[in-house]
Protein backbone atom coordinates (compact mmCIF):
# COMPACT_ATOMS: atom_id res chain seq x y z
CA UNK A 1 0.00 0.00 0.00
CA UNK A 2 3.10 2.46 0.76
CA UNK A 3 4.59 1.88 -2.76
CA UNK A 4 1.05 2.36 -4.08
CA UNK A 5 0.60 5.56 -2.84
CA UNK A 6 4.25 6.81 -2.97
CA UNK A 7 3.62 6.34 -6.68
CA UNK A 8 0.75 7.91 -6.85
CA UNK A 9 2.21 10.57 -4.97
CA UNK A 10 5.69 10.87 -7.38
CA UNK A 11 2.88 10.63 -10.15
CA UNK A 12 0.86 13.75 -9.58
CA UNK A 13 3.86 16.08 -8.33
CA UNK A 14 6.33 14.88 -11.43
CA UNK A 15 6.99 17.49 -13.75
CA UNK A 16 8.12 16.78 -17.65
CA UNK A 17 12.36 17.27 -18.48
CA UNK A 18 13.35 18.56 -21.73
CA UNK A 19 16.76 18.80 -22.85
CA UNK A 20 17.90 21.35 -24.99
CA UNK A 21 21.17 21.19 -26.82
CA UNK A 22 22.85 24.48 -26.95
CA UNK A 23 25.43 24.58 -29.69
CA UNK A 24 27.34 27.27 -32.34
CA UNK A 25 30.66 28.22 -32.84
CA UNK A 26 33.21 28.77 -30.18
CA UNK A 27 32.74 32.75 -29.04
CA UNK A 28 29.30 33.06 -30.08
CA UNK A 29 27.76 33.80 -26.98
CA UNK A 30 26.29 30.56 -25.78
CA UNK A 31 27.43 30.29 -22.06
CA UNK A 32 26.19 33.95 -21.43
CA UNK A 33 22.98 32.77 -23.21
CA UNK A 34 22.80 30.31 -20.59
CA UNK A 35 23.49 32.57 -17.13
CA UNK A 36 20.33 34.61 -18.69
CA UNK A 37 18.06 31.48 -19.42
CA UNK A 38 19.21 30.37 -15.74
CA UNK A 39 18.29 34.02 -14.36
CA UNK A 40 15.36 34.69 -16.53
CA UNK A 41 13.06 32.21 -14.14
CA UNK A 42 14.78 33.06 -10.84
CA UNK A 43 14.40 36.07 -8.34
CA UNK A 44 17.66 35.79 -6.70
CA UNK A 45 19.90 35.02 -9.81
CA UNK A 46 21.84 37.43 -11.76
CA UNK A 47 23.40 36.32 -15.16
CA UNK A 48 27.75 36.08 -15.07
CA UNK A 49 28.44 37.90 -17.88
CA UNK A 50 31.77 37.44 -17.93
CA UNK A 51 32.51 33.83 -18.88
CA UNK A 52 35.37 31.60 -20.08
CA UNK A 53 35.03 29.46 -23.43
CA UNK A 54 33.44 26.02 -22.55
CA UNK A 55 35.90 23.33 -22.29
CA UNK A 56 33.10 20.17 -22.47
CA UNK A 57 29.91 21.39 -21.42
CA UNK A 58 28.08 23.11 -18.71
CA UNK A 59 24.60 22.24 -17.53
CA UNK A 60 21.61 23.72 -15.45
CA UNK A 61 18.13 22.99 -15.53
CA UNK A 62 15.79 25.46 -15.46
CA UNK A 63 12.62 25.06 -13.14
CA UNK A 64 9.89 26.74 -14.91
CA UNK A 65 5.87 26.01 -13.32
CA UNK A 66 5.08 23.19 -16.12
CA UNK A 67 8.12 21.62 -16.79
CA UNK A 68 12.08 21.45 -16.35
CA UNK A 69 14.62 22.89 -19.05
CA UNK A 70 18.06 20.88 -18.39
CA UNK A 71 20.21 22.42 -21.00
CA UNK A 72 23.23 21.60 -22.37
CA UNK A 73 25.93 24.08 -23.07
CA UNK A 74 28.55 22.20 -25.59
CA UNK A 75 32.16 23.69 -26.51
CA UNK A 76 32.12 24.95 -29.63
CA UNK A 77 36.11 25.03 -30.82
CA UNK A 78 36.75 22.83 -33.71
CA UNK A 79 38.44 19.82 -32.02
CA UNK A 80 35.17 19.58 -29.77
CA UNK A 81 32.37 19.47 -32.39
CA UNK A 82 32.91 15.73 -33.39
CA UNK A 83 31.11 15.01 -29.53
CA UNK A 84 28.16 17.24 -30.07
CA UNK A 85 26.81 14.00 -31.85
CA UNK A 86 26.43 11.94 -29.06
CA UNK A 87 23.50 14.66 -27.24
CA UNK A 88 21.74 14.27 -30.70
CA UNK A 89 19.38 11.21 -29.75
CA UNK A 90 18.29 12.34 -26.50
CA UNK A 91 17.80 15.86 -27.12
CA UNK A 92 14.60 17.47 -27.41
CA UNK A 93 15.44 21.02 -28.97
CA UNK A 94 18.52 22.24 -30.74
CA UNK A 95 19.82 26.14 -29.96
CA UNK A 96 22.09 27.13 -32.43
CA UNK A 97 24.03 30.60 -31.43
CA UNK A 98 25.04 33.40 -34.38
CA UNK A 99 27.74 35.75 -33.68
CA UNK A 100 25.93 38.08 -35.98
CA UNK A 101 29.24 40.34 -35.35
CA UNK A 102 31.57 38.42 -36.61
CA UNK A 103 31.56 37.93 -40.22
CA UNK A 104 35.49 37.24 -40.85
CA UNK A 105 36.20 38.39 -44.10
CA UNK A 106 32.26 37.60 -45.79
CA UNK A 107 30.93 40.00 -48.32
CA UNK A 108 27.95 41.31 -46.63
CA UNK A 109 26.33 42.48 -49.94
CA UNK A 110 25.82 39.09 -50.42
CA UNK A 111 23.72 37.80 -47.81
CA UNK A 112 20.28 37.53 -48.80
CA UNK A 113 21.09 37.80 -52.55
CA UNK A 114 20.25 34.04 -53.20
CA UNK A 115 21.07 33.92 -57.24
CA UNK A 116 24.94 35.03 -56.28
CA UNK A 117 27.46 32.80 -57.04
CA UNK A 118 29.49 33.62 -54.54
CA UNK A 119 29.40 32.06 -51.45
CA UNK A 120 29.57 33.89 -48.05
CA UNK A 121 32.81 33.62 -46.85
CA UNK A 122 34.07 34.54 -43.07
CA UNK A 123 32.65 32.93 -39.66
CA UNK A 124 29.00 33.35 -41.29
CA UNK A 125 30.21 30.93 -44.29
CA UNK A 126 31.55 28.34 -40.95
CA UNK A 127 28.41 28.31 -39.42
CA UNK A 128 26.38 27.32 -42.41
CA UNK A 129 28.79 24.10 -42.84
CA UNK A 130 28.06 23.67 -39.20
CA UNK A 131 24.41 23.88 -39.07
CA UNK A 132 24.34 21.53 -41.96
CA UNK A 133 26.07 19.18 -40.59
CA UNK A 134 23.89 19.16 -37.69
CA UNK A 135 20.71 18.95 -39.36
CA UNK A 136 21.64 15.94 -42.04
CA UNK A 137 22.32 14.24 -38.87
CA UNK A 138 19.87 11.68 -38.79
CA UNK A 139 19.39 11.60 -34.93
CA UNK A 140 17.90 15.25 -35.24
CA UNK A 141 15.43 14.48 -37.76
CA UNK A 142 12.16 16.67 -36.38
CA UNK A 143 13.96 17.69 -33.61
CA UNK A 144 12.62 21.57 -33.25
CA UNK A 145 15.75 23.90 -33.97
CA UNK A 146 15.94 27.77 -32.78
CA UNK A 147 18.46 29.81 -34.59
CA UNK A 148 19.55 32.62 -32.36
CA UNK A 149 21.24 35.71 -34.08
CA UNK A 150 23.40 36.81 -31.11
CA UNK A 151 25.22 40.31 -30.31
CA UNK A 152 22.08 42.25 -31.84
CA UNK A 153 22.66 45.04 -29.69
CA UNK A 154 26.40 45.64 -31.42
CA UNK A 155 26.59 48.59 -33.56
CA UNK A 156 28.71 46.09 -36.29
CA UNK A 157 26.25 43.23 -36.65
CA UNK A 158 24.46 41.76 -39.25
CA UNK A 159 20.58 42.53 -39.21
CA UNK A 160 18.70 39.33 -38.70
CA UNK A 161 16.43 39.51 -41.52
CA UNK A 162 19.87 39.38 -43.87
CA UNK A 163 20.94 36.20 -41.70
CA UNK A 164 17.79 34.14 -41.89
CA UNK A 165 17.46 34.94 -45.71
CA UNK A 166 21.65 35.02 -46.39
CA UNK A 167 22.21 31.86 -44.49
CA UNK A 168 19.21 30.13 -42.86
CA UNK A 169 17.09 29.53 -45.81
CA UNK A 170 20.00 28.17 -47.54
CA UNK A 171 20.68 25.70 -45.47
CA UNK A 172 17.08 24.79 -45.11
CA UNK A 173 16.62 24.95 -49.21
CA UNK A 174 20.01 23.08 -49.71
CA UNK A 175 20.68 19.62 -50.44
CA UNK A 176 21.95 19.17 -47.19
CA UNK A 177 18.82 20.89 -45.29
CA UNK A 178 16.86 17.46 -44.50
CA UNK A 179 13.21 17.48 -43.94
CA UNK A 180 11.41 20.32 -43.54
CA UNK A 181 11.22 20.74 -39.64
CA UNK A 182 10.07 23.14 -36.54
CA UNK A 183 11.91 26.27 -36.95
CA UNK A 184 12.73 29.46 -36.09
CA UNK A 185 15.54 32.61 -35.82
CA UNK A 186 15.24 35.15 -33.60
CA UNK A 187 17.44 38.08 -32.65
CA UNK A 188 18.60 38.29 -29.08
CA UNK A 189 21.57 39.74 -26.95
CA UNK A 190 23.19 37.89 -24.67
CA UNK A 191 24.72 40.42 -22.72
CA UNK A 192 21.61 42.78 -22.07
CA UNK A 193 19.17 39.57 -22.33
CA UNK A 194 17.09 41.06 -25.06
CA UNK A 195 14.80 38.18 -26.77
CA UNK A 196 16.08 35.62 -24.12
CA UNK A 197 12.40 35.18 -23.08
CA UNK A 198 11.08 34.99 -26.55
CA UNK A 199 13.52 32.04 -27.02
CA UNK A 200 12.84 30.42 -23.80
CA UNK A 201 8.81 30.64 -24.72
CA UNK A 202 8.87 29.27 -28.22
CA UNK A 203 11.08 26.36 -27.07
CA UNK A 204 8.59 25.52 -24.37
CA UNK A 205 5.92 25.42 -26.86
CA UNK A 206 7.40 23.30 -29.28
CA UNK A 207 8.68 20.93 -27.74
CA UNK A 208 5.33 20.10 -26.12
CA UNK A 209 3.86 20.23 -29.73
CA UNK A 210 6.41 17.92 -30.52
CA UNK A 211 6.50 15.69 -27.01
CA UNK A 212 5.19 12.12 -29.06
CA UNK A 213 7.77 12.45 -31.38
CA UNK A 214 10.26 13.03 -28.68
CA UNK A 215 8.58 12.20 -25.38
CA UNK A 216 10.55 13.93 -21.83
CA UNK A 217 11.69 12.31 -19.07
CA UNK A 218 8.86 12.61 -16.10
CA UNK A 219 10.81 13.72 -12.95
Amino acid sequence: MYHLFKGLYMYATSKEEYSILLLGLDNAGKTTLLEQFKALHSATLHPKLKTVPTVGQNVSTITLPDMYLKIWDVGGQHSLRGLWQSYFASCHAIVFVIDSSDVGDADLTKLGDRNAEDEVDGRLEECRMVLEDVLQHEDTEGVPLLVLANKQDREDCVEVVRIKEGLVRKVFEGEKGGAVRDSRVLPCSALTGTGVKEAVDWLCSRVKWNKEARPPVMR
